[in-house]
Order: structure tokens, then sequence, then C-alpha cells
């Protein structure tokens, strides 16, 4: 039997303090960190120690997440080059010419956003998109607040909470549930996300085309006063050489990762790599020899972008990383140290009868309850947490536990139900945030409801 102890308590008490107040929809960080300091008392006995133990969490976690920081930054950065020279316009363009009616149009925009979104991130790809080809949707016959939906769906549900090409979203959640690369996550949460992907944009696909059969008249205003903003980008040699050469480049880091079983660190090294010499190539092409000082400005931006994102997570992860043994000893500089929410899954195990109903209900619950304050990424570091203290209580898949977690999570505070992290979408399509929340509500809700019941059978 685990003895558990007056820290042990002392952090389940900090665990639901940060659940109520990501609840509240507030940042949960001096919770974080109020638990770190008072958990590090306990331990280290010594205000030096608790002190102490609050800076080595947030190292920890950074080198964990340093990887990962790195190529989102690399990326964006390059995001911003392909925009000012026109590229995106060049590589979005054969898309949007397939979008001949509105039925063609929501999937070819959700698809286009999807992959965009994968391999360059919903904030920059909503841009991307937003500004290129919803007009093309529109002029199409799909209604504004239809392609908002589109964009949404696929890029801020399923790209961000599958997030394969980049691994950001699966390397956090492995990290805190126990894995050492994010493969085994992505590997379970394949089935879990087609099912959510399917249910949810087939669903508001039919709905949007019963709005449309009920209010034809709405739908040609709106196609007259949008279409006004349809962009088209000069474009010139070197918009088309970085046409080429990016998507190229990417989908032969892809087969190579394929190809070589790449994963994790190697991955992520691999799509970081390209990401940079592309955009020093680029900018070289551009600019000529001032691109010897503007790829600073591409480099800061984008990483003012990555840490921006990144930087509450450090300390929402250097905490939940206290649940976890090996972390735990690091951060606590205690070579007995174990870890916190490990020990209570074990106890669990002996006292409370445990199911798979159960645990993925409580999965799925953690990650829509955290995801309210409106950051995809913040319920990760708690879902993954939980995952492994329910992969310690019972004999579970505890990888199809943490990307259920994850899915919730992300689509939650990713932006797709709440009005607060709908705004990128919302903004760029002109529509109403709270609107657009409420239009996604029903898809998600069937969506999260269809795949919590193929995790159960997985489990």
């Amino acid at each position: 039997m685990v003895a558990l102890t007056s820290a042990h308590w002392l952090f389940l008490f900090w665990v639901f303090v940060v659940i109520v107040v990501m609840a509240l929809r507030k940042d949960p960080l001096i919770p974080c960190i109020l638990g770190l300091l008072t958990v590090g008392w306990v331990v280290k006995q010594s205000v030096v120690g608790a002190v102490s133990t609050v800076f080595n969490a947030l190292i920890v976690a950074g080198n964990e997440f340093w990887g990962i920081i790195v190529v989102i930054s690399l990326i964006v950065a390059l995001s911003k080059l392909l925009s000012d020279t026109g590229a995106d316009y060049l590589v979005m363009s054969p898309a949007a010419k397939l979008m001949v009616n509105p039925d063609i149009a929501f999937w070819v925009l959700g698809l286009s956003m999807l992959l965009a979104s994968w391999f360059f991130w919903p904030s920059p790809a909503v841009a991307l998109i937003g500004a290129i080809m919803v007009p093309v949707a529109v002029r199409a016959g799909l209604p504004v607040m239809g392609a908002a939906i589109a964009m949404n769906l696929f890029g801020h549900g399923i790209a961000l909470s599958t997030d394969y090409v980049i691994q950001g979203a699966p390397t956090i959640t492995a990290k805190a549930a126990g894995f050492t690369d994010p493969g085994p996550i992505i590997s379970a949460s394949i089935p879990l996300a087609i099912t959510m992907g399917l249910v949810t944009t087939v669903t508001a696909y039919f709905l949007i085309k019963k709005d449309m059969r009920s209010n034809p008249e709405a739908l040609k205003n709106e196609q007259t006063t949008f279409l006004a903003k349809e962009v088209r980008k000069d474009v010139n040699t070197t918009s088309y050489i970085l046409a080429w050469a990016t998507p190229l480049a990417f989908l032969a880091d892809v087969a190579a990762m394929w190809v070589l079983k790449l994963k994790g660190g190697d991955a992520t090294a691999l799509l970081g790599a390209t990401a940079l010499i592309i955009l020093a190539f680029g900018t070289m092409l551009k600019d000529g020899w001032e691109g010897l000082e503007k790829i600073t400005e591409y480099i800061r931006d984008g990483f003012m972008f990555g840490i921006k994102v990144f930087a509450p997570v450090l300390i929402i992860g250097g905490f939940f990383f206290l649940g976890k043994g090996d972390l735990a000893k690091s951060i606590l500089g205690v070579n007995t140290a174990t870890g916190f929410l490990e020990d209570f899954g074990i106890v669990l195990s002996q006292v409370i009868p445990l199911n798979k109903f159960f645990v993925a209900i409580v999965s799925l619950a953690t990650g829509i309850i955290v995801g309210l304050d409106g950051s995809g990424f913040s319920p990760l570091p708690l879902v993954g947490s939980v995952a492994a203290t329910f992969g310690s209580a019972m004999p579970i898949d505890k990888a199809t536990l943490a990307a259920l977690g994850q899915i919730a999570g992300v689509w939650t505070g990713g932006g797709t139900i709440i009005p607060w992290g709908l705004i990128p979408v919302a903004a760029i399509t002109g529509v109403n945030p709270i609107e657009l929340a409420r239009r996604n509500f029903v898809p998600v809700v069937l969506g999260f409801i269809a795949t919590t019941i193929v995790a159960i059978f997985l489990l």
C-alpha cells in the first residue's frame, strides 16, 4: 500500500484549485506557482528549497517542450515569408478553383484548412485560408457562417487536436502520461480523431444545408457584401519558387518520417530544420543582401508567437509534472520523490472499483472543463497526468485515455465551442463569435459522445 503524505494531499488540493480556476475561465498560473511553492516547502522543509522548486519546474518543463516551441516558431516565421511573397496565394489558388458549388466549397475549404493547420498551425492558417479561399467559397454559394464553421472544425478542431505533423499537442500529452515520445498518443488518437472529425463535420454540413434552404435571400446579400474582400496578391518568380519548394520539402519530410520511422525529437528536428532552411533561402531570394537583416525579423516574429503560446503551458506543465515520478525527482531534487498522481492511482485501484466507462468520462470531463479557459494546450499536462494515474490503477490503454482527453481539451479550449476561443476565425470571416460557438455546439457535443463510446471499446 502506497503511503500518502501531506505533500500528496497538498498537491491534490492545488490540482482541484487549478481545475476550478480554469472552469471559471481564469488563467491558473498563480495557483500552479503556489502549488509548486507549497509542495516544495513541505517536501524540502526549507524556504530556499520551496523557491528553487518553482524554478526547477520551469526548467524541467522547458527541457521537455523546447523542441516543439522551436519548430512551431520557425514554421510561423516561414508562413509570414510565404504571405509576404504571395507564395501562399499560389499554393491555395488551385484548391480555390475546385470550389464550384457550396457543397464542394465546404469540404475543400475544410480540408485545405486541415492541411494548412497541420503544417503551419491553425492561427497562421486562418489568415492564409481566410484571405484567399473564403471569398471564393462564398462566391460558390457557401454562407459566410458555413465557411467559418468549416475552417473552425477542421483547423482548431481536427488539425490542432491531432497535430500529426508538428506534433506539439501529442508531445505535451505524452510527456505528462509517461511516454518518451508522442508515437503512442498519435497511434491511439487515429480512430478517435476519425470518429470526432466525421461526426462533427458531417453534422455541421447538414445543418448548414438546412439553413441555406430556409433563408436563401440572406445568402445572396452575404455574397454581395463579402465578395469585395476577395484577395489577389502580386506574384513573381520568387513566389513561384517558394510555392513549389515549400510543400515539396514538407512532403519529403513526411515521407522520410514514414520510411525512416522518425518519431519525437527526430521528426521535430527534421521539420524545424527544413522550415529554417527554406526561410533562409526564401528571404535571400526575396530581399537579396537585405535578407541578412530581414530574416531576423521573421525569426523574431515567429519566436514571439511560439513563446506567447507556450509560456503559460510551461508553468502549468511544470506543476503537473510533479505527478510523474522521474520528473518529480528532477523538480524537487529529491531522489526518493515519487509521482503524486501515480501514487493516487495506485491507491484508487485498491480502494475504488474502477471501470473503463468511469475513467473515459473522467478523462473527457477533465479535458472539457480545463479547456474552458480558452487555451487548447492548457489541458494537455493534466489529461496526460490523469491517464497516467488511471493507467497505474487498472489495466487499460493509457495512450487511448490520454488521446481522448487531448481531443476533449483541444476541441474545447482550442476554439470550437467557447466564444473567447473563436476570435481568430470570427475576425477573419466577420461573423459573431458567440453565434459561431452556438452553431458549433451540437456537432461538437455529438462528436464527444461518439468518440467517448469508441474510446471505451478501445481502452
